[in-house]
Parts: C-alpha cells; structure tokens; sequence
C-alpha cells in the first residue's frame, strides 16, 4: 500500500474527474448486493425500534448506528462518490413492502447514508481517510435527536436525560460506523471490491 492510500488519499485523486462519477457493472452489483443485504438487516431492526420508540426511547436509539451501516460499507469498500447514497437508496427500495411505512422507507435510508457521504462531499471525494467516516457518524448523531425533538418528546425530559439521549444516539452512530468499517476492511481482504 502506498503512502497515499494509507492516509486516504485515492491515488487518482489529482487525475481526471470524469472517471470517479462513473459506475462499472461491478460497482454496480456491489452497490445492489449491499443495499440487499443492508435491507435484510434493517427490515427487524426497523420493526425492533418503532416498536421500543414508546416504552423504550434510550433502547431504540442505541439501534440507530445500524441505518448508517450498509452506506458506510459501500464507501469504505468502494471509496467511490455517491456510492453510499446509492446502498441507501437501493436498500429502502428492498425495505418498501417489509417495513410497515411503504415508500417511507426509502426517504428514511437515503436520509441516514447522505451523512455517511457528506464528509467526503465537501472534500469532493478526494479523501478518503477513516476519521471521516466517524465526522459523518458523529453529526448524524448530533442531528437526529434535535430533528426528532417533537416526536421523542425531549423536550418533556430532564436535561440529565436529554444529555443521554444524545450519548447514546451519538454511541450509536459511531458504533455502527465503526462495525461497517470493519467489515469493509474485512470484505478488502477477502478481495471484494477490487482495486480502488
């Protein structure tokens, strides 16, 4: 591995730009295979935290890591622009007739994989260093809480729960993005996903 590739830099990164918005068969397949999968793991946990949001807010939040997961795989993996958007997208389309909210699934799944690809948005895709991955991890988890506000009632809790409330969405996120490193590293390995 060369110094470049080893502090996220894409070899290519000061070539043609053309070439990084393209999207090969392979990439393709890849991109639908994640989403499928991400979709499979999604479908009970959706169910698990609509389910535990009532009696159960803290419980629910600490699954939320896992809606940023297949997105942080794809882009691991991949290092390709748009392709943890395209996972997202791809699993809520899977989600559609298993989750209970229809279409709904798939506005909520792009949702979570945009913050998984925004750090490398401002960047243009020319970084690709891991910490990354955490800042998207870590302002999903600052955002979430205060989007949802009204309909975790926070504002009706302590200021010692609301604190926690976010300490566990935050832990969350960066547990999930953490786990999506990991098995993108390990698929690497494994010699999925080609040459980057």
């Amino acid at each position: 591995m060369s110094g470049t590739e080893a502090e996220g830099v894409r070899p290519d990164a000061a070539g043609a730009t053309s070439g990084r918005f393209r999207f090969p068969t392979a990439i393709l397949l890849t991109c639908a295979a994640l989403g499928v999968a991400g979709a499979v793991l999604l479908a009970p946990m959706n169910w698990a935290s609509t389910i535990l949001t009532g009696p159960l807010p803290f419980l629910g939040m600490a699954l939320a890591g896992l809606w940023l997961l297949p997105s942080v795989v794809a882009l691991r993996l991949l290092r390709r622009p748009l392709v943890g958007l395209l996972v997202g997208l791809i699993a809520g389309l899977v989600l559609v007739p298993f989750s209970g909210h229809g279409f709904g699934s798939v506005a909520t799944n792009v949702w979570w994989a945009a913050f998984t690809e925004l750090p490398f948005l401002f960047v243009l895709w020319r970084y690709w260093g891991t910490w990354m991955h955490y800042l998207g991890a870590l302002t999903v988890g600052i955002v979430y809480p205060i989007s949802a506000w009204a309909w975790f009632h926070l504002g009706a809790m302590s200021l010692p729960l609301q604190i926690a409330f976010f300490a566990v969405t935050i832990a969350s996120c960066l547990g999930g993005t953490a786990l999506g490193i990991l098995i993108a590293d390990r698929l690497r390995r494994a010699g999925v996903g080609g040459k980057r």
